[in-house]
């Protein structure tokens, strides 16, 4: 059995080092292919997501319980008023519908007064404050 010695011991491994740096080396072209599609979901991500916000408008809430009430209380919503948005909002335990967005607190009280006939326990609310 032989023994190497240093010299060919530091040949050995600067003839591994040079030929191991040349033949997995890689470069640097990156080419990124998408479907076009893609786009046009994450535009529609983004009005949906902007139209969901929590914001410093107002709003009204018009149902506070459980995950199955929220949803029929947000659906029967939308059918008795077309005309207005909304939401619903998750705070552990429970869930909250949150409709309309209003500047103003006066706004807000007016669409509160026609909202109670249909939801007596409905209530003005301003996230984030």
């Amino acid at each position: 059995m032989r023994i190497l010695t240093i010299k060919n011991l530091s040949f050995s491994a600067f003839f591994c080092f040079f030929f191991n740096t040349t033949m997995f080396c890689q470069t640097s072209d990156v080419t990124v292919s998408q479907d076009p599609r893609f786009e046009e979901l994450l535009n529609e991500k983004r009005k949906i997501s902007s139209s969901i916000t929590v914001n410093d408008r107002y709003k009204i809430q018009i149902f506070y319980g459980t995950n199955d009430k929220a949803r029929k209380a947000l659906q029967d919503f939308k059918k008795d008023f077309k005309g207005q948005d909304g939401t619903i909002i998750f705070e552990s335990p429970t869930y909250k519908v949150w409709v309309g967005s209003y500047k103003s607190r006066i706004d807000a009280e007016k669409n509160l007064a026609a909202m109670k006939k249909k939801y007596p326990y409905a209530l003005i609310v301003k996230p984030n404050k």
